[in-house]
């Protein structure tokens, strides 16, 4: 059994590896009782959204970590996926400016994924 910290790494790297950009992992455990991380990616259209979440749920999928949800908006300008201790937000990079999640969440720790994302 994997811990949050190492679904939400294991996360970031999967996203990573299918292109997806602008990756922000935050730490929300002490600012809500939600999960532990938000993992917030950017897709460079719907269909990108939609295949860095079907490649983040193979992934978790092989490391045996059930999926309690998933959620699609607005023909997939928006998918959510609910690991329990982390939830993946994919956006397009319009829903993602519109709903500002890190605003929102400002509160919460942004943790350095720098070790785990490879710049381009």
């Amino acid at each position: 059994m994997l811990t949050a910290k190492q679904v939400a790494y294991e996360l970031t790297r999967a996203l990573d590896s299918k292109k997806g950009m602008d990756i922000k992992l935050l730490k929300i455990d002490e600012v809500s009782s939600l999960a532990d991380y938000f993992l917030i990616c950017t897709g460079t259209s719907s269909t990108h959204v939609k295949t860095l979440c079907d490649f983040a749920e193979y992934t978790l999928e092989q490391l045996g970590e059930t999926m309690l949800g998933r959620e699609g908006h607005r023909g997939n300008t928006w998918e959510l996926l609910d690991y329990g201790s982390i939830v993946v937000h994919v956006f397009t990079d319009e829903a993602r400016q519109f709903y500002s999640l890190e605003r929102l969440w400002a509160d919460a720790e942004q943790i350095d994924i720098s070790e785990i994302v490879i710049e381009e």
